[in-house]
């Protein structure tokens, strides 16, 4: 049985170079997600017993959370984003 591939995806419409920086930006993005959940277990955002912000900083302790998770990949992150992308562009040549 022939593997499904798909019809028309966004990402193989594009050029090499763009494809590879799609591929890029979505594993900064995985790690971005990942870090914010991370921080979220760490209990970053989370708020104060005393003086805190209510339930307005709780429901907008997630934004923090993926802010700073972005910052963190812009500098440099963990280094999980390049794993990711050097998995996924391996399996993408191997196509």
């Amino acid at each position: 049985m022939a593997p499904i591939t798909p019809v028309s995806s966004p990402a193989n419409q594009l050029q090499p170079e763009k494809r590879d920086a799609a591929l890029f930006q979505a594993a900064k993005d995985l790690e971005a997600s990942f870090l914010a959940e991370m921080l979220k277990s760490a209990g970053f955002g989370k708020s104060r017993d005393a003086n805190g912000g209510g339930i307005g900083e709780d429901q907008f302790g997630s934004f923090l959370r993926q802010e700073q998770a972005k910052d963190m990949v812009k500098q440099g992150g963990i280094g999980l984003a390049e794993s990711l992308y050097e998995a996924l562009k391996e399996q993408e040549d191997a196509q």
